[in-house]
């Protein structure tokens, strides 16, 4: 879950602007086009659905792709690109058939083919996605991506223009719902083949989703527009989508406040927070999530256990939620979040699992550092907390900076880094503790236990346990005995939270803008977010 600083001028220039040549969403004596004013966020990595791993990329990736699946208002997967499908009864095999006439927003036809390709060159080994893992559920995907198979290995084939199979390792319940993941996505083979920096440019880029890219101005804004050629096209009821990738939250904010956006998908300034929520422009919801510290558990002096520990119990979850965030998080004496299903239904896996460690344990957190040979923090090198730039991050690294210096004794500094400087150093290794977020994928713990094996490339605490990778591997070897699974996935946890490579913090709650005239706008618990149907009235 991933910013460059535009002045509050600037952006409001800009947007003024739109407001006069395109309406401020078809109001009276203005164009009667509908436009939908936001703020994603940073800029996003790459709109390349195969490399992206962040939330601003996502929340873009979304609206201009889709996958044989989406998302309805509840969030269950549903028919997208795919009419139906039908499952084998021993839930390994998959074949979903294309709707008729699909096209990519070029108006090329869209086929099975492109899926296949996508899913494939996601896997090689030379792409380097660091997502590879999302697709280990196919047949030989792991083999394949690890360089042991071949692409003709891997279970996914287009059988005909329309027809595509699927073959799993092992049967997954929740494999439906990753088709709706971005990873998932298909991309136009012919386009990628032939311009391999096609997802840099919006003359480039082209999608399959309900709106289409037509400007991206780096660091600035994305404009999109409805998309003519996708499946569904008379449900869309926005004309354009204008996005500011503005994330400093309180130009944000005030630009949100000055009716210059619609809704806004950056947290505005943690202060503004509990006014926000009593005059209702803060929306809200259940989002599964953690707000944690990644360790380079390789750098001293966290290369210690006892060190590691010692810093995790000398933060005092409870004031950050109740005096910083304010908008119901919980803290996070844990690694996954509230929000699964357990092995018996309307059992929840975190309340089974129950806490790891105490909140602001400052007593066992001194016995630690000492026991590690620094008593009182004598003795330790120079730390530092490095966070991707935004207001909400700082003040809590700031918060943070001061506990470990009341409770330690330890001297902290903290630093910031553009979106895009900040995920090259946590995935360089360039680091020692940093701000990171895990938003799950799908709805079960397993989202969040294989985040962190060895291989995963979302892994960057250069932390590895080999029992902790047995006990996943055994649960992704394994779908219908859930008491069987959770006890798994309980067993892993322990050993995170033991070794202690993650600093949670807390667990998070959805939190965005929005206007009262905004209506159809979809926010499911995992983090997505639709445009599909929504409008302004």
């Amino acid at each position: 879950m991933k910013c460059r600083r535009i002045c509050a001028l600037s952006l409001a220039l800009i947007f003024a602007a739109s407001m006069l040549l395109a309406g401020c969403g078809g109001g009276a004596g203005q164009s009667s086009e509908k436009l939908l004013r936001t703020a994603n966020g940073a800029e996003p990595e790459t709109l390349d659905p195969r490399l992206a791993i962040g939330t601003p990329e996502g929340i873009v990736l979304r609206q201009i792709f889709e996958g044989l699946c989406t998302q309805d208002k509840n969030g269950d997967p549903v028919p997208g690109q795919a009419e139906k499908w039908e499952i084998s009864a021993d839930g390994l095999t998959y074949k979903f058939f294309l709707r008729p006439g699909l096209k990519w927003s070029n108006g090329d036809p869209l086929t099975a083919k492109d899926f296949e390709f996508a899913w494939k060159t996601l896997l090689s080994p030379e792409f380097g996605s660091k997502y590879a893992e999302q697709l280990y559920y196919l047949k030989n995907g792991a083999a394949y991506n690890k360089g042991t198979a071949k692409a003709d290995d891997v279970g996914v084939k287009a059988i005909d223009d329309r027809t595509l199979e699927v073959k799993l390792e092992k049967p997954t319940p929740y494999f439906l719902f990753l088709t709706s993941f971005w990873s998932y996505f298909p991309v136009p083979q012919k386009v990628v083949e032939a311009n391999p920096k096609w997802h840099a440019d919006a003359k480039t880029l082209v999608g399959n989703g309900p709106f289409k890219a037509v400007n991206w101005a780096h660091t600035d804004k994305i404009e999109l527009v409805k998309n003519e050629n996708y499946w569904n096209k008379g449900v869309v009821k926005l004309d354009k989508i204008m996005i500011s990738l503005s994330e400093n939250n309180k130009t944000v904010l005030d630009m949100f406040e000055n009716k210059q956006l619609d809704t806004a998908e950056v947290v505005p300034p943690l202060s503004e927070v509990p006014r926000l929520l009593k005059e209702d422009k803060l929306k809200t919801g259940p989002y599964i999530g953690n707000y944690y510290y990644c360790i380079n558990v390789t750098k001293p002096p966290f290369d210690n256990v006892k060190v590691r520990k010692a810093f995790a119990l000398a933060i005092d979850r409870k004031a950050i939620v109740e005096q910083i965030t304010k908008a119901g998080e919980l803290p996070a004496l844990a690694w996954a979040p509230n929000g699964f299903t357990d092995a018996k239904p309307g059992e929840d896996f975190r309340k089974v699992g129950g806490d790891y460690f105490k909140d602001n344990d400052i007593a066992t957190a001194k016995q630690l550092l000492a026991e590690a040979g620094y008593p009182d923090g004598k003795g330790l090198p120079p730390i530092t907390i490095l966070y991707n730039t935004a207001e909400s991050h700082k003040v809590i690294a700031e918060a943070i900076q001061e506990m470990w210096k009341k409770n330690l004794g330890v001297n902290v500094n903290i630093t910031n880094q553009e979106w895009k400087v900040y995920l090259a150093s946590r995935s360089t290794g360039d680091y020692q503790l940093a701000r990171s977020a895990w938003i799950g994928d799908y709805l079960d713990p397993m989202t969040f236990m294989d985040t962190l094996t060895s291989k995963n490339g979302n892994n960057h605490t250069r932390w590895g346990n080999a029992e902790y990778d047995r006990l996943v591997q055994q649960v992704a070897q394994m779908s219908s005995d859930q008491a069987v699974r959770m006890k798994a996935m309980h067993d892993a946890e322990k050993i995170l939270m033991d070794d202690m490579p993650v600093l949670p913090i807390y667990f998070y709650v959805n939190r965005y803008l929005e206007s009262p005239n905004v209506k159809g706008v979809i926010h499911d618990a995992l983090g997505a977010v639709y445009y599909r149907e929504a409008t302004i009235e």
